[in-house]
């Protein structure tokens, strides 16, 4: 039963990164045409960095955050069956709440009508491509299912392996 824990634990990991990938390509679309922020100056890319997470995380804790009613702390008896924390697992954690500026530089565009252009008419434009974001989110999306599947497979593998 470890193992199908640890199969489920990875992917719930792996929805995570993919939602976050899928918030940012969602906010760089959404500011592809800001050339001020409260920083000042034109909007600039975000993208998740993953990376393996320092703190190792085990399956209960992720479900706990997520805010998942589905096992409870400790080992409970659950309708005659028992739910199982798996402290000790191999699955590596990851760490996707870094965000990082793409630092490409910015667009020029003359529009010398535009509230923010400079001297010679050039304005700003954020450094966001929307073929590639599209592109990005498409990957990430994709991702998502083939966790969502990859965790449907380990619970019916798990039933199936309860109905023996």
């Amino acid at each position: 039963m470890g193992g199908i824990l640890s199969a489920i634990q990875l992917s719930s990991q792996g929805l995570s990164v993919q939602r976050s990938k899928m918030n940012v390509v969602a906010k760089n679309i959404a500011n592809a045409e800001t050339t001020e922020t409260k920083e000042g100056g034109p909007y600039r890319r975000q993208r998740v960095v993953v990376s393996e997470a320092k703190d190792r995380s085990n399956f209960h804790s992720i479900m706990r955050k997520a805010n998942s009613r589905l096992f409870h702390t400790n080992s409970k008896h659950i309708a005659g069956r028992t739910a199982v924390r798996n402290e000790n697992s191999d699955v590596p954690s990851v760490d996707s709440d870094v965000v990082s500026e793409d630092r490409a530089s910015f667009k020029l565009v003359y529009d010398p009508q535009h509230p923010n252009a400079d001297e010679g008419g050039y304005v700003k434009m954020p450094n966001v491509e929307i073929v590639t974001e599209m592109v990005d989110m498409m990957a990430a999306s994709r991702a998502y299912e083939a966790n969502t599947v990859a965790i449907s497979s380990a619970k019916e593998m798990a039933k199936q392996a309860l109905d023996i």
